[in-house]
């Protein structure tokens, strides 16, 4: 059925609105359905007008209101995210694209200083870690500009207004459906042409996976309340079926996925990282291997790029520079392969992890945590992740889906460098849902083990030094809970002696992860006390709020490990490597080297995995000496910290969570 908007006269009605004063005028009748001033970010009196901004606008656009909706849910799942920027630079419901804004305000800072491969049996590697900003951005990463073009609004107004934005992507999807040569019709199976160019893609499969995945909603429907508690529904068209010819009009360019190892639901194609030898034995960037052969992949590492993506890109295929396995792009979700699973990318700041991990790293720009994912990428990421874990064997939980930020220290040294990314905004409860691993309790009543599990969206612990030093961040969701001495909210933070030897306090810091617990980790449960849960947290005894009403915390049950009886202390190390006798001849030995930490009688902590003591020997370009080092010295890898950590199996003893 075609709409209203299909007779030439109204289109052409139309595109002399947007050219002239009048779309102002139009546009801003949007606006007071939110019952706000322009700027007011506050959520507004009804649960319900979001909704009717989202009819409004399709309107006066003339686009279907299922396409909008459906476009808006896979850019920010509805969110306003109080007006700040994800990590590409866009903004509000329909992630208007501002990069050039966004990146003006970000910090110029790194959030570590690690060395990236992190084996001491070779120097330290530390790179120029300025990402590379083109001087003309892609139009994919300018959306906003273009939309205040066709609305006729300033762009600051569709930055931090939710009607506004609303109303600038319905003109941009207006506008993508008339550049196709196709009428502004009101079947919603007529406009897959112009949701594939929305996406900013500029090749014909990534716009295809985008327009999938925006059909796909449509024909489940979807429903939520919002960050600002609005509650938005999407509903459900089972049978629509698009036509998917369209895209074949838009112009876009053929990427092959050819040498890639990616899952046919997601746009991939191969960019590798060199293996090249340079200098008076110098190579990189990465080590030939033959995983999983030789030795099992057992994590995932979750990272965020801290630059554009054509700057990373141009970082991983430098020779000089580090490597990871994958990078995955902001706004539509498209991905591309450096290095092949069977090599070891030096992606962790951690040996024995990057000898047994694969690292994909997620689109952001320099050091700004005070931003947000996209929903087109998380379901990419997600894809990827379930596809790798599959094929390897990798259990889908914390203890091996881990954050760059929970990847240890290797040795005493290392860990003030150690980097944070994600952070504390990527949601690991929604993630892991798309992973078809969502989190819950594991147990019928408290016992011996929580997961942390905090709403995200309420759970809105403040943050300081996001864009300026010192400063707060601006508030929204968070899938981490913050850990006190007492069981009181005015109590000092939790201590990390191997952040500050010193012994200085823990911060409210956004990279300050001294004291936080994150999303789906699980801890022994030390004490309660009311609302107030105690877990063994860097061998002590740390508080959270948990109460009933909202909880951060739920029930678990598993496996933890506590000293050996007639032990009062054991030591704990970032790297779980070989006992001396295991070395053969020519390959040197690498110290087991403990962290400033100590695990104390009567502590329990949980277990993620059990496994022999590793080392991968690769110092060298000729791939002849490289040797995979396995002892008998048995390891359990344990949740001590924000950071994961391992005890010699010899000095625990293995416990159920009930006993």
């Amino acid at each position: 059925m075609r709409g209203p908007a299909t007779d030439p006269r109204t289109i052409a009605g139309h595109r002399r609105a947007r050219r002239t004063a009048g779309a102002v005028a139009s546009a801003a009748l949007l606006l007071p359905l939110l019952g706000a001033a322009p700027s007011d970010n506050t959520a507004p009196a009804s649960s319900a007008q979001l909704q009717s901004v989202f009819a409004a606008a399709a309107a006066e656009y003339h686009v279907p209101q299922s396409v909008l909706l459906a476009v808006s849910y896979l850019q920010s799942r509805w969110d306003a995210h109080a007006g700040a920027p994800s990590v590409s630079g866009g903004y509000g419901p329909m992630h208007l694209t501002d990069a050039r804004t966004a990146i003006a305000q970000a910090p110029h800072h790194s959030e570590g200083t690690e060395d990236a491969r992190g084996d001491s049996s070779r120097p330290a590697l530390h790179p120029d870690t300025a990402v590379p900003q083109n001087s003309e951005l892609p139009a994919r990463l300018k959306t906003l500009t273009k939309a205040a073009e066709l609305t006729g609004l300033p762009a600051e107004q569709l930055r931090t207004d939710t009607a506004a934005n609303v109303a600038g992507g319905a003109a941009l999807l207006a506008a993508a459906q008339r550049d196709l040569g196709e009428p502004l019709s009101g079947d919603a199976a007529d406009w897959y042409g112009a949701v594939a160019r929305f996406s900013g893609a500029d090749d014909s499969s990534t716009a295809a996976t985008y327009a999938d995945d925006v059909y796909d909603l449509i024909r489940g429907g979807e429903q939520r309340t919002t960050d600002t508690g609005q509650r938005v529904r999407l509903a459900a068209r089972p049978g629509l079926s698009p036509d998917t010819s369209q895209l074949g009009r838009a112009g876009l360019r053929t990427v092959s996925a050819a040498g890639t190892e990616c899952p046919t639901t997601v746009s991939c194609e191969w960019i590798p990282a060199p293996y090249e030898e340079f200098g008076d034995g110098d190579y990189g960037n990465h080590d030939l291997g033959s995983r999983p052969t030789s030795q099992s992949i057992k994590y995932i590492v979750i990272h965020d790029t801290e630059g554009t993506w054509n700057g990373v890109l141009q970082m991983v295929q430098d020779p000089t520079y580090v490597s990871w396995n994958y990078t995955l792009r902001s706004t539509d979700g498209h991905i591309a392969q450096h290095v092949k699973a069977k090599d070891v990318a030096w992606h962790a700041g951690n040996w024995y992890v990057n000898a047994k991990s694969i690292g994909l790293e997620h689109e952001g720009f320099l050091a700004s945590p005070d931003a947000w994912y996209t929903e087109e990428m998380y379901r990419a990421s997600a894809r990827l992740v379930v596809y790798l874990a599959t094929k390897y064997g990798i259990p889908l939980d914390r203890q091996h889906i881990l954050g760059h930020d929970n990847v240890p220290g290797p040795t005493t040294s290392t860990i003030p460098g150690m980097h944070t990314d994600p952070g504390p905004y990527w949601d690991w409860q929604h993630y892991f849902t798309l992973l078809g691993h969502p989190f819950h309790a594991t147990a019928k009543a408290a016992g011996g083990l929580v997961t942390v599990l905090p709403d995200f969206t309420a759970n809105r612990p403040a943050y300081t030094g996001c864009v300026t030093a010192g400063a707060p961040c601006a508030v929204h969701g968070s899938s981490e809970v913050r850990l006190f001495s007492a069981a009181d909210e005015n109590a000092p933070l939790i201590k990390d002696i191997g952040l500050r030897p010193g012994g200085g306090a823990s911060t409210i810091g956004v990279n300050d992860i001294g004291s936080r617990v994150s999303t789906g980790q699980r801890y022994a449960v030390a004490d309660r006390d009311g609302d107030w849960t105690a877990i063994w947290y860097l061998g002590q005894k740390a508080w959270f709020k948990n109460p009933l009403e909202q909880p951060t915390a739920v029930s678990a049950s598993g496996l933890v490990i506590t000293p050996r009886t007639g032990l009062s202390e054991i030591p704990v190390y970032g790297r779980a490597y070989p006992e001396k006798e295991a070395y053969p001849a020519g390959v040197p030995v690498q110290s087991v080297s403990p962290l400033p930490y100590k695990l104390l009688a009567g502590q329990e902590y949980a277990v993620g995995d059990k496994v022999p003591g590793e080392y991968f020997y690769a110092p060298t370009f000729d791939t002849a000496p490289h040797k995979v080092v396995i002892g008998k010295d048995m390891y359990y890898e344990i949740q001590f910290g924000h950071r994961v950590a391992f005890v010699r199996a010899a000095d625990v003893r293995l416990l159920s969570s009930a006993s």
